[in-house]
């Protein structure tokens, strides 16, 4: 019976052991905003999708990796990243004046900062802005460019309003458009044609860009064997026509710059 029970232990151990043994599935963690549509945001059934994380999805699908969404608060991204809570910041995220802090991708989109108004307001111009509220997105791009000292126009821009409101996203932002609290919202354009798209035709983006910009995969400083992996699966969904289908789906098509 001793002799039995024994056999029965080795061959469960064995049977642990080449379980244990077996190769663990790779883990590619995404930090995002997950109120940034089209890139990335919490659709009706609670579920995480976006331009950026269906790309995610993509290169992780090629790589054999397991895609972990991560949405994060946007003011603590570099902490995630620096803790590696997350392996990159993949959610519409501007390269521009960041060149030196990430280890970047090439950039995959062209963007533009854009002021959004209400129709009724009857605001035409960027001049028309003064003495109005408007709102921002918290460390922003449009916020940067707002604040970039470098550009006089648009420091004289920002001071010629009455108030300039931060919000931790833009729903909250466009629920005070609508309340009339504020009169503007600066934003991305691709965020912005969403918004509008989503919400009617009460809204319109005015004609004069505030900045422009690329948008690129952060990854901590130093990290290029990571990036390098998955840049090279971007640019083969490049070349055999993936990313431009996924960029169709989102509405995205006249914006990516990858591959053109």
């Amino acid at each position: 019976m001793k002799k039995l029970m024994s056999l029965v232990l080795i061959a469960c151990m064995s049977l642990s052991l080449a379980a244990c043994g077996g190769k663990k599935t790779e883990t590619f963690t995404v930090g995002f905003d997950a109120e940034f549509p089209p890139y990335g945001y919490m659709d009706d059934n609670g579920e995480y999708v976006g331009f950026d994380l269906d790309l995610a999805e993509e290169v992780c699908k090629r790589n054999g990796w397991e895609l972990v969404k991560r949405p994060i608060d946007w003011d603590s991204k570099d902490m995630e990243l620096s803790t590696k809570s997350i392996d990159c910041i993949w959610n519409g995220f501007t390269m521009n004046g960041r060149e030196d802090a990430y280890t970047w991708s090439v950039p995959y989109v062209d963007n533009s900062q854009v002021f959004v108004v209400a129709k009724a307001d009857g605001i035409t111009s960027t001049a028309d802005l003064a003495g109005k509220a408007v709102g921002v997105q918290a460390d922003s791009s449009a916020l940067a460019a707002l604040n970039d000292e470098e550009s006089p126009e648009n420091i004289a821009l920002r001071d010629s309003f009455a108030s300039l409101t931060e919000y931790g996203d833009y729903n909250t932002a466009f629920l005070d458009l609508e309340a009339g609290a504020i009169q503007a919202v600066a934003m991305d354009i691709g965020v912005a044609n969403y918004q509008i798209e989503s919400r009617g035709d009460k809204y319109v983006i005015l004609d004069e860009l505030l900045a422009t910009e690329q948008y690129g995969i952060g990854f901590l400083k130093g990290n290029t064997e990571l990036k390098d992996k998955v840049e090279k699966t971007l640019l083969e969904m490049v070349d055999d026509g993936t990313f431009a289908k996924i960029a169709e789906k989102w509405g995205l098509s006249d914006s990516v710059c990858l591959g053109k």
